[in-house]
């Protein structure tokens, strides 16, 4: 009999980290010979590469809705969930996801405003209520977030229009992410990103062996 798949998302705060520790916790988990699978959101298929492209640098996005910024994020993960997510779990492969529906559910939700009853409906249906099996949540103070975003290097010219936003925006998205732990501390667990690299890994993978008992202690 196969081994079920497990399903582990990591969110944040543009600036978070989440890139160096996904790489750190990837390297970890694949010496343990498990396959996995690393995709980001938008994008991970063709078309949901197209999507995050115009969400994040093209300028056509720049002046798009709310409304649309939230659909477009749903597109992106509907095609990846059922051409990428779905496939690999069921064969017992492992995923980890750099985002998933509670990006959705704070940048839209709380930072822009949205009616929250709208995002968990378009979100369910998106992920066809596939839930993550444990969400990590890299916890940073929103200002320093905000100046490592802004100093990440990117082309000449490029823009990136949600790393761009104000403080107040990320100081609304840090809020939204504690306020989601504390609604589901079963699934989502925040993770205090404020130390070293080697400080904020040690305790992400505190979290991974509690929360899977197969992997090395």
């Amino acid at each position: 009999m196969t081994s079920p798949g497990r399903f582990i998302t990591f969110e944040g705060c543009e600036g978070c980290g989440k890139s160096t520790q996904i790489a750190s916790t990837l390297t970890w988990l694949r010496a343990t010979n498990l396959t996995i699978h690393e995709v980001r959101e938008p994008g991970g298929t063709p078309v949901g590469e197209s999507i995050r492209h115009l969400l994040k640098h093209d300028p056509v996005g720049q002046s798009m809705t709310a409304e649309t910024e939230l659909l477009l994020f749903a597109a992106s993960r509907a095609e990846l969930v059922r051409q990428l997510i779905h496939p690999a779990l069921a064969r017992g492969e492992w995923i980890i996801a750099d985002r998933f529906h509670d990006s959705t559910t704070v940048f839209q939700g709380n930072a822009r405003g949205l009616p929250i009853e709208a995002v968990n409906f378009i979100n369910h249906f998106a992920i066809a209520h596939r839930e993550p099996d444990l969400t990590l949540i890299l916890d940073l103070d929103p200002a320093e977030a905000r100046s490592r975003a802004l100093r990440r290097p990117r082309p000449t010219g490029q823009k990136d229009r949600i790393e761009d936003l104000d403080l107040g925006f990320y100081k609304k998205v840090a809020d939204g992410y504690r306020a989601l732990a504390q609604r589901e501390p079963q699934r989502v667990k925040l993770i205090d990103a404020s130390g070293s690299r080697e400080e904020t890994f040690a305790r992400i993978q505190k979290e991974l062996r509690h929360a899977f008992s197969t992997l090395p202690r």
